[in-house]
């Protein structure tokens, strides 16, 4: 039996009948070729699985000594995404123990970055990409609408499976225990299946993302269709990060007086002109409480201390209100701690029940109140329509998700009233020196919202004009009016 080493024909003659069976894609007379034929087989086989080769293209160079180098160009189609795959690689032929010169079988052989143990396959990459269009049909991109980002991110992730696109894909190596190991090459970037619709309004998300950057840089504003609860704007200042429009919280600071007053016109013992005392100063729960500027209001109703935000009057209705009713009414009638199905991530926002001076505190919409810009622009939203429509950015027949309805809505009479104290607020009250020139059906409130360890509160506003509610929040501001108010105009003007 021949024990010399490999003569350079013998070389040459073994790394060419070696390689042709490969390119032949014979893995089991290409195994038969080397010195472990197990080996050999299972691994020759486990790379034309696991990359979906449909043919390869195998070139041998000139040897150096034992070496045989060559290059190897592969055929992939992967779920239908054909592509391919060239690089180098090389063998060593041996003599083997029966006295053939055969190839030296080393996981190398077939890719130079593969080692004992290991193999390779095709994976794909996270979700596939989509193309979201607004409620027109118009493309949506991070680029033209930078507050979009997250959320077109978080669209792709829930819905880029749904509408059929492909991901990008890549080549792995894949370890002996199953991890993955270094990614090899990029093959497919992936590809958008059916368009997903949104509810945007893309005038609408130009305009409120030129507003939140002049009254930066922490502001963020959503706008909400009151009669189908479409979200049709949503922007934020910094665009990038936390998506804070829809699911940051918040004290609502007196933009939650519309709750409380809604409560209040339900329960059958007020109206808008019923006499409620706006005193400078208010004790309740063992704290004592004051307005703005020790402000007072003389012989004041229900609906002066509305448009005039007077906190002590809100809060003094806590020796009328029974326990739990605003914060029932914020989730039976507003839907505030529901479970909402928005089509991405939200806070939806909690209400709880207290006593005490905490529960004076949530009727003015401090204390525990938390909130989202998206939640209080469907507050405005609900007082407008008189029902509560939960927001959506996808329509619920894209995906059949179910939709929170909440339990009642407002009375006839308490609706009308609520928005007559909006309308007042708007036109003659705090809102009015931003939103009070602004023509159409028009309704608002303001909030300055104090937050503890900020020099300045909050600054919040709600308001709808027709058939588009919004709300903004500009924190560590001012007045509700003078900054978040600035927003909301301009949002609702561009309507």
């Amino acid at each position: 039996m021949n024990t010399r080493p490999p003569s350079p024909q013998e070389v040459l003659s073994a790394a060419r009948d070696f390689l042709d069976a490969w390119q032949s894609g014979n893995t089991t007379k290409a195994a038969a070729l080397t010195d472990d034929v197990t080996q050999a087989g299972t691994q020759l086989a486990s790379f034309k699985s696991g990359l979906h080769v449909t043919s390869s293209t195998l070139t041998s160079r000139a040897p150096s000594g034992f070496q045989v180098p060559f290059s190897v160009r592969t055929q992939l189609d992967y779920a239908g995404q054909k592509s391919t795959w060239a690089y180098d690689s090389s063998l060593t032929v041996v003599r083997g123990t029966d006295g053939r010169a055969v190839v030296k079988w080393t996981p190398s052989v077939l890719c130079p970055k593969l080692a004992s143990g290991q193999s390779l396959v095709v994976v794909p990459v996270g979700a596939p990409p989509i193309k979201a269009v607004d409620r027109n049909g118009r493309e949506l991109t991070a680029a033209r609408y930078p507050s979009l980002a997250g959320i077109l991110s978080q669209l792709r992730d829930r819905y880029g499976t749904k509408m059929q696109g492909r991901p990008a894909t890549e080549i792995r190596v894949k370890n002996a225990d199953g991890s993955e190991g270094p990614v090899l090459k990029a093959l497919s970037r992936g590809r958008p299946g059916e368009p997903l619709p949104t509810t945007i309004d893309a005038h609408l998300q130009a305009e409120a993302e030129k507003d939140v950057k002049r009254q930066g840089p922490d502001a963020s504003v959503v706008a909400v269709q009151p009669s189908t609860g479409d979200v049709l704007a949503v922007a934020m200042a910094p665009a990038k990060g936390f998506d804070k429009a829809f699911q940051g919280t918040y004290a609502p600071g007196s933009t939650f007086k519309v709750i409380t007053a809604s409560t209040l016109l339900e329960s059958g013992s007020f109206t808008p002109g019923t006499p409620l005392n706006c005193p400078r100063y208010f004790s309740y729960g063992g704290l004592t409480f004051h307005n703005v500027d020790k402000m007072k209001i003389d012989h004041a109703t229900l609906a002066a201390d509305f448009e005039a935000s007077c906190n002590t009057a809100f809060m003094s209705t806590a020796h009328v209100l029974p326990d739990g009713a605003v914060e029932n009414e914020a989730r039976d009638v507003f839907g505030l701690g529901l479970t909402w199905n928005t089509g991405v991530p939200s806070f939806d926002g909690s209400v709880p029940t207290t006593g005490g001076a905490s529960k004076a505190m949530t009727y003015i919409g401090q204390g525990k109140v938390l909130v989202s810009p998206l939640d209080m622009a469907s507050v405005a939203a609900t007082a407008k329509a008189g029902a509560f429509h939960q927001p959506v950015i996808v329509p619920d027949s894209v995906d059949n998700r179910h939709i929170t309805r909440a339990p009642r809505q407002l009375s006839a009479s308490a609706d009308t009233a609520l928005r007559r104290l909006m309308e007042l607020t708007a036109r003659q009250g705090t809102a009015a020196p931003t939103i009070g020139g602004l023509s159409g059906d028009v309704g608002a409130k303001t909030g300055t919202a104090e937050v503890d360890g900020r020099q300045k509160p909050n600054s919040w506003f709600i308001a709808y004009r027709d058939d588009v509610a919004a709300a903004a929040v500009v924190p560590d501001s001012g007045e509700g009016y003078k900054f978040a108010g600035k927003i909301v105009t301009a949002v609702l003007a561009a309507s």
